[in-house]
């Protein structure tokens, strides 16, 4: 009987384990069980780790980078990219600290960030589905030519002060708070709803199922009557506004509009966040809960590294190296999809 047990045991278990990796998806089991790991080491070398304290800093933390990587994962799903969010959400932070400054409303700066975001946003889409030009190098001369549009539209290219404690809340302020509880960031909550609403308009609407068409099989999805050209310009224009209400968040949180402090490398962690979450640089793959739980493992392992005291140029080189990691590992899942396929192709015309 007890052999019998046990034997009924491990298929059971098995069984668990597959209906847990199949609601999860194997890239964000794969990323739960890289957290867990990280977690547990950080969490011998510190006590701490999970103090309120330290955990509110994570989820602060993850706020810029997570609305960022939002935008992001629609626009490589769909086979782009925009190496310039992070000039854009400079662009926003200087123009929300001057409408802030002169105008005294707070939803007047970040109704302004939003605008300049979608704004920069569309002369990317523009860029590249008007003049044909490749996502990479279009990107690529925005991200310059936006940076040099922020310090241009701050006065003497210098950060500008904002004061407004109400614009403050934005960055720094919190929620929920009570007795030792430190509260749930206003920032993180933004992020929460933005990524909820994303995860059902990528996986329960037109256009969310029309962005993964244009990304698996662009010549298809033409053929099946979605305009790529608008559709281009929709995602991008998203991903702008998204990067923009980032910049208004840093503005908010350094109490300054900042041309380029806080904004740069905000593309280089967004993009790896995007592929560590289980996105093909080809397009047509990709989740916003996978971008999101690669945020989180970003933000950890910065904190952790925070935590121990690591120099800042070592968290540099191993973001870096999960960039490169992350990619590698999506085309090696991708050539091997195609030879499985090809394999299955073969055996039926045998």
């Amino acid at each position: 009987m007890t052999a019998t047990n046990q034997a009924g045991a491990t298929p059971n278990a098995k069984g668990l384990f597959k209906r847990i990796s199949d609601a999860m998806g194997p890239e964000n089991l794969s990323l739960v069980i890289a957290l867990i790991v990280m977690v547990a080491l950080i969490n011998t070398q510190t006590e701490y780790f999970f103090s309120a304290r330290n955990l509110f800093n994570i989820a602060q933390n993850m706020a810029v980078v997570g609305l960022i990587a939002v935008g992001m994962t629609m626009v490589i799903v769909s086979a782009g990219l925009d190496i310039s969010v992070g000039s854009i959400a400079g662009c926003a932070s200087v123009t929300t600290a001057l409408v802030v400054v002169a105008s005294g409303s707070v939803l007047g700066g970040i109704g302004a960030s939003l605008c300049v975001g979608l704004l920069l946003g569309l002369v990317n889409a523009s860029i590249v589905s008007f003049l044909r030009v490749n996502p990479v190098v279009a990107t690529l001369a925005t991200f310059s030519a936006f940076r040099g549009v922020a310090f241009l539209i701050a006065p003497g290219g210098r950060p500008v002060g904002v004061l407004d404690p109400g614009f403050a809340t934005l960055g720094s302020g919190r929620i929920f708070e009570f007795g030792s509880f430190p509260g749930i960031p206003v920032a993180f909550a933004i992020l929460v709803v933005v990524a909820v609403g994303a995860h059902f308009v990528m996986s329960a609407t037109v256009f969310g199922r029309s962005i993964y068409s244009m990304g698996g099989n662009p010549v298809a999805a033409r053929l099946a009557g979605i305009n790529l050209t608008k559709m281009r310009l929709m995602i991008y224009a998203l991903s702008g506004a998204l990067a923009g209400l980032a910049g208004a968040i840093v503005t908010a949180r350094t109490s300054s509009g900042q041309p380029a402090s806080g904004t740069q490398g905000l593309e280089l962690e967004a993009i790896t966040a995007v592929f560590l979450g289980g996105a093909l640089l080809a397009g047509g793959k990709g989740t916003i809960p996978g971008s999101m739980l690669a945020v989180l493992l970003l933000a950890t392992l910065s904190n952790g590294m925070n935590l121990l005291g690591i120099p800042t140029f070592y968290q540099l080189v191993a973001k870096g190296l999960l960039l490169v990691l992350a990619v590698a590992i999506g085309q090696w899942r991708m050539a091997r999809a195609e030879r499985i396929q090809a394999e299955i192709t073969a055996a039926d015309a045998s």
